[in-house]
């Protein structure tokens, strides 16, 4: 549990901050123990949802910057309880800097950065705090810090243009869906009116359309309201463990994008066990922490399974023989990386290979769902016109 305090120290100063602990008691022993006099204390449980979701939360780029500044303080020799007081006085986005903050108390009470940080995994990763964690036993902190941050960096590059690259497709759609609701609910009902009273005979297509048009007008609410509570489901589903299992199975089955996502999540393995084990992370545990970080429960189910192998005797090569979703290739040169004692090289060649195919994978995607998208759309508006224009030039020629 995460209480807000304020309190006042030896010399006088207020301060403020978060401290972690079971219960009211514990967390005012544990200011005590920093020398503080506690004159306010209250759970944080208190915020709000909105602030929860909306205002409390540590973009990716934030730890990016975060890092990158406590790497250089560090190379600097400035101390870390130093270095996190300042950054936590400097800091704009306001859970980071309460955590600084926060971090920065627990340090002066004595604590490891590691174990500092892993208090707050609403912002630091399980993979964060063990890199950090390995960094303070090989005594290289200012380079953990760089790592983190380039690798933070690159998957954060990864992540934004493959979501990118899913928007303008999602957009099209939308766009196109929302046109022909236009058409169907507005403009057709007008024009329909006309073709009826007419008297002639109507095409079985101008029917068709007409059938469609009477049936959202008269059922559109009905259906709206379906699709409300629809999208709610599939969002609640889509938090569940067995939806993301779902739904991640759908996703990695489907053409093109699936093999997009795939390309991406070989590429967050070998770069994150690549970084781990550049660190000193034993195989097994960068496998463990790699597993967890992933975000995919396909290839998390893949890493734990493959983690537990290796922890038995077998290499790293071997445990992944029996699992589809890694490529033979990717199996093959971590065996040789195996052999000749380089695993950590070879995984970041591979890192390299996946970003890059992903990169190309994305471009080629945008590349062919814009003319594609395009088409779609005038076709299917151009149908719909056709399917009503028609019937109307008919009558205008009869009566001509």
């Amino acid at each position: 549990m995460n209480f807000n305090y304020k309190a006042i120290n030896s010399e006088g100063n207020t301060k403020e901050g978060q401290v972690s602990a079971a219960n009211r008691d514990l967390a005012i022993g544990a200011l005590q123990r920093r020398g503080l006099i506690v004159t306010s204390l209250e759970t944080s449980e208190k915020t709000s949802f909105l602030q929860m979701s909306f205002f409390d939360s540590v973009p990716l780029k934030d730890i990016v910057i975060f890092s990158r500044q406590i790497s250089t303080l560090f190379e600097s020799d400035v101390s870390a309880l130093k270095a996190f007081s300042m950054l936590a006085g400097n800091t704009e986005n306001r859970l980071l800097r309460k955590t600084l903050a926060t971090v920065s108390d627990d340090i002066q009470a004595g604590s490891s950065i590691s174990g500092a940080l892993n208090r707050h995994p609403e912002v630091f990763s399980e993979f964060y705090v063990n890199m950090v964690r390995a960094g303070e036993e090989s005594g290289k902190l200012n380079e953990i810090f760089l790592y983190l941050a380039d690798y933070l960096e690159r998957q954060y590059a990864l992540t934004s243009k493959t979501r990118s690259a899913l928007v303008y497709p999602a957009f099209i759609i939308a766009v196109f869906f929302a046109v022909m609701i236009l058409m169907f609910t507005t403009v057709i009902p007008k024009l329909s009116a006309l073709i009826v009273e007419s008297g002639q005979e109507i095409p079985i297509y101008t029917k068709i359309i007409l059938g469609i048009s009477n049936f959202l007008v008269d059922y559109g609410i009905f259906i709206l309201i379906f699709f409300v509570f629809f999208g709610a489901y599939i969002g609640y589903f889509a938090r569940t463990k067995k939806g993301k299992e779902y739904l991640d199975g759908i996703m990695l089955g489907t053409p093109i994008v699936g093999d997009l996502f795939q390309k991406l999540y070989l590429s967050r393995i070998a770069d994150n066990i690549d970084t781990m084990l550049s660190s000193g992370i034993s195989i097994v545990r960068s496998i463990e922490i790699t597993g967890e970080v992933v975000g995919s429960p396909t290839y998390r189910s893949i890493l734990k399974k493959a983690g537990e192998e290796v922890q038995s005797g077998s290499a790293f090569s071997a445990a992944l023989l029996s699992h589809n979703e890694i490529p033979g290739i990717m199996i093959q040169m971590i065996q040789v990386g195996e052999e000749t004692g380089s695993t950590a090289k070879i995984l970041k060649t591979l890192a390299r290979f996946y970003q890059r195919e992903v990169d190309d994978a994305v471009d080629t995607m945008v590349g062919l769902i814009e003319p594609v998208m395009i088409v779609l759309l005038a076709v299917g508006v151009g149908v719909l016109l056709a399917s009503i224009l028609v019937p109307i030039y008919n009558v205008a020629g009869s009566i001509a």
